[in-house]
């Protein structure tokens, strides 16, 4: 039985909204987080949120402290041991990377269908986090459900190779302006709303990255 519209079949609304408040603090100790422009996540309806990828602690940020319940396409091999067990009952969908692999985005659509948000990093992994380039699922879900189009960028979470870890770094969360569901049928249309989709977090990433070097 489908436990709530805007979370996967098997999730537990109880222990997704626990989890999600322990994602509003876990990380303060740990980073000095900022939040910018979160009045600009809607409050209900479907909301297919891109993000750019430099850290394994991006998709937990986001979980808990967007402010509503989201449903994160996350890879497979993160669904091994303790949280093999607890990701999907907080309604995480397990992703096999350079694999057609249909039933997560299946799920994904039937969440959005229900009026959730579901998260994706369209960049496909980690990366230093400039979004050079985007895979199609985001833009297809957004197009198969009408969802809006949510950018949301992350910084200060990436430590390239060779530095020390910092003590307390500041991290950033800004949230850019909802776009439209991507309009047209053909794969034509499907890659250009990709690029799209790439481009408006590139230039959200170069626009946070002004900011912080002003502040």
């Amino acid at each position: 039985m489908h436990a709530a519209p805007d979370l996967p079949e098997g999730a537990s609304p109880r222990l997704t909204d626990v989890a999600r408040w322990i994602g509003t603090w876990c990380f303060r100790p740990v980073f000095r987080v900022h939040v910018h422009h979160l009045e600009r996540v809607p409050a209900t309806g479907p909301v297919v949120l891109v993000a750019n990828h430099s850290s394994m602690v991006d998709g937990p940020l986001l979980y808990g402290l967007l402010g509503r319940r989201s449903v994160f396409l996350v890879k497979q091999e993160m669904f091994r041991g303790p949280l093999g067990a607890v990701l999907p009952r907080i309604g995480q969908l397990a992703v096999r990377r350079g694999e057609a692999d249909r039933k997560p985005l299946t799920a994904a659509l039937g969440v959005l269908r229900g009026g959730g948000l579901v998260g994706v990093f369209p960049e496909g992994t980690r990366g230093s986090g400039e979004v050079a380039a985007a895979q199609q699922g985001a833009a297809w879900l957004a197009r198969a459900s009408g969802a809006v189009v949510l950018p949301v960028v992350c910084r200060g979470t990436y430590r390239a190779p060779g530095t020390s870890r910092r003590w307390r770094p500041r991290v950033d969360l800004w949230v850019g302006e909802p776009m439209a569901a991507p309009a047209g049928k053909g794969r034509a249309e499907l890659a250009a709303a990709t690029e799209t989709i790439r481009a408006s977090l590139a230039a959200l990433v170069a626009e946070l990255d002004e900011v912080r070097s002003n502040t």
